[in-house]
């Protein structure tokens, strides 16, 4: 009976996970039409607090707050299946794709149908920036904020300590004043530590075993070297799948050339292999994170089919494994800590900052698809833009039918 009277909840889950292109801040603009207009599952105000809250977490944010979702709906068993169905059909796409690369001719590889997808997610956005002004901008401390996120974010958009330095900074200069919202005495809460403790004694043992496996050469080493590979890169990653991608990109591709003499037999992808999972991943929908199952397959490709296997599944438990044991720690620390003026202050920045960030994304995604560049292409591109937004601002039509008409746009031009 639990699990059916969420069913309605995980299938507007699962076409989220089917239909979500863009990354992080677009899947935050799908969501705010998805589970706050079309389906109240939250308030704006909560999903904008949820987005805010992991984006000071390392690891995949909008795998993070689409968790948080089913948590507050469900609590811990609806979170994980929520996470289970918004990762699988991405992470068995990318784990396919290791399987198919070595088949593929590269030159032949088009994938010109997802053309018009970045547009359509500079539309998602522009529409949760418009959505979430005037419930977050109503002063002139929150106007600042919003103006200067916006800007910083903008010219430091692929440096990863951008967002959480952001969000950090907003939240305390709305606690400059205490007029408006006065200290108050709140009762302490029992803090539950099992999660973090089993985050940090995994990523202890995960180094310990490695290392021990590359001093010592223990034969299949690689599939333990290759969890705490991908286990430390979702532990240290801010800002979502965007900046992991390079970080994954120096690890696997890079590094190995670095310290060949010192470790000869360590994991290595060739450039041209993670670069092309790096494009395609792209064009996947769901959480960019899902390029873990495709490294993890590369990782592995060599050791037969069965170990392509399990590093397809290693890469992928292992990159989102973090994400799920800290959200699922801090977020009952959270819950208790907002109920304290100071952090109550803080959201109040913290939303104007997350506006800011929206915005600069906007941008910095339409100046990547050349919309400031006076051609055929430019003014196609502007078009999405705005019949994304003029639909979900002024219709009921369903986020899937948008992804599909401009993927139909993308196949006849």
């Amino acid at each position: 009976m639990y699990l059916l009277r969420h069913i309605p909840f995980l299938k507007t889950v699962l076409w989220h996970s089917l239909t979500a292109f863009g990354g992080p801040q677009a899947h935050l603009a799908m969501m705010m039409r998805t589970f706050v207009q079309k389906r109240p599952y939250v308030s704006k105000q909560e999903l904008m607090e949820y987005n805010a809250f992991c984006n000071l977490l390392p690891g995949a944010s909008s795998t993070q707050t689409l968790m948080l979702i089913g948590y507050k709906r469900g609590g811990i068993v609806l979170a994980i299946l929520t996470l289970l169905i918004w990762i699988l059909p991405a992470s068995l796409l990318m784990g396919g794709f290791s399987f198919l690369l070595p088949y593929l001719d590269q030159k032949a590889l088009h994938i010109d149908v997802f053309k018009f997808i970045p547009s359509m997610a500079v539309g998602f956005l522009l529409y949760a920036s418009v959505s979430t002004f005037s419930f977050c901008i109503n002063n002139t401390i929150t106007w600042g904020i919003m103006i200067g996120c916006a800007v910083a974010t903008y010219l430091f958009f692929h440096f990863p300590w951008i967002f959480p330095i952001l969000i950090v900074l907003s939240g305390a200069i709305t606690n400059l004043s205490r007029k408006r919202i006065p200290d108050r005495d709140v009762q302490h809460r029992k803090v539950k530590w099992g999660n973090i403790w089993l985050f940090a004694i995994l990523f202890l043992l995960a180094g310990a075993l490695s290392e021990a496996a590359r001093k010592q050469d223990w034969p299949n080493r690689q599939p333990i070297n290759l969890f705490e590979n991908m286990y430390r890169l979702g532990s240290l990653v801010f800002g979502g799948g965007h900046v992991l991608m390079p970080m994954m990109y120096e690890q696997f591709s890079v590094r190995p050339d670095a310290v060949e003499q010192k470790n000869p037999n360590a994991i290595r992808i060739a450039k041209d292999d993670m670069m092309t999972g790096v494009g395609m991943v792209r064009a996947m929908p769901g959480p960019v994170f899902s390029i873990g199952a495709f490294t993890g397959g590369m990782a592995l490709r060599n050791e037969g089919t069965a170990a392509q296997i399990a590093g397809c599944v290693i890469g992928t438990v292992a990159l989102f494994l973090p994400s799920v044991l800290l959200v699922l720690f801090f977020f009952p620390v959270w819950n208790n800590l907002k109920k304290y003026a100071v952090i109550y202050r803080s959201l109040e920045g913290i939303n104007a900052a997350v506006v800011g960030i929206m915005i600069a994304a906007t941008l910095f995604i339409a100046k990547d698809i050349a919309m400031f560049q006076w051609s055929w292409v430019s003014l196609m591109h502007a078009a999405v833009i705005t019949a994304t937004f003029l639909i979900l601002q002024f219709t009921r039509v369903a986020s899937p039918f948008i992804v599909l008409a401009c993927l139909l746009l993308g196949y006849l031009l």
